[in-house]
């Protein structure tokens, strides 16, 4: 690992409606993967805006890439890969015609390497995007943001719906890529397994509240015989009793 961080929270926070972020901080050194974990509406969607830059923050400060979200921050968003659970590509084209899109929305935009990710994922280029099931839109969505030398990757409940066979597909490029020291990855999920199996680090948000950011294997050692998952279901129902 370099020793930059990839992405920097210090004390954000974002006020709405009845919902409050409060004074969210966590680090995504370079080299590794953080969990984002919580319930529906426990801030996580949020907290991934407010890193794109989608919305402003009430307070604190984000660093992306070691710059903060400036005036110049266009410029880092071309470092980021995003893969939303809901991909965006319109239902009339098809992988082919993709390429050219992004041809002209990327200055970095690499079709080599992106037709090889087709390749490597078994995604037919010509096939109407319509016609794609639910893991290869999320496959194409990653082949995208894999295709313009982003550093960062952040993936918002990317691998819920998949099946078991293409998460793995999908968790084991993910582990590729920040295999090499220089990139990271911000992954959001419900699926607290497939955070067990890439994370480094685990942050956990409730209501708004930050409530745990610790090294994955620090929190197995502390809670022997159970999995991340037991482990957060525990906490949950903790600070719903709260």
């Amino acid at each position: 690992m370099n020793g930059m961080n990839a992405l920097e929270l210090e004390n954000v926070s974002k006020s709405f409606g009845d919902f409050s972020l409060c004074d969210v901080s966590f680090r995504v050194p370079m080299g590794t993967a953080l969990g984002l974990i919580g319930e529906n509406g426990a801030g996580k969607s949020t907290t991934i805006s407010l890193i794109l830059g989608l919305i402003d923050a009430d307070g604190g400060q984000v660093r992306v890439l070691d710059r903060p979200q400036d005036e110049n921050f266009t410029q880092v968003k071309e470092k980021i890969g995003v893969v939303f659970d809901e991909s965006c590509f319109p239902d009339g084209i098809n992988a082919l015609q993709a390429d050219r899109i992004e041809r002209c929305i990327y200055k970095n935009w690499n079709s080599e390497a992106y037709f090889e990710h087709l390749r490597r994922f078994d995604l037919p280029p010509q096939k109407p995007f319509k016609d794609f099931s639910r893991g290869m839109k999320m496959k194409l969505s990653l082949a995208v943001a894999l295709s313009h030398d982003a550093r960062l990757l952040i993936l918002d409940e990317a691998t819920g719906g998949l099946d078991p066979l293409a998460r793995d597909e999908l968790l084991d490029e993910l582990a590729e890529f920040i295999a090499d020291g220089n990139h990271a990855i911000l992954l959001s999920s419900h699926i607290v397994s497939d955070i067990e199996k890439l994370c480094d680090r685990v942050a956990f948000l409730h209501k708004g509240r930050l409530i745990l950011d610790v090294e994955k294997q620090k929190l197995l050692e502390t809670h022997p015989n159970q999995t991340l998952e037991q482990i957060i279901l525990d906490m949950t129902r903790e600070e719903r009793c709260k």
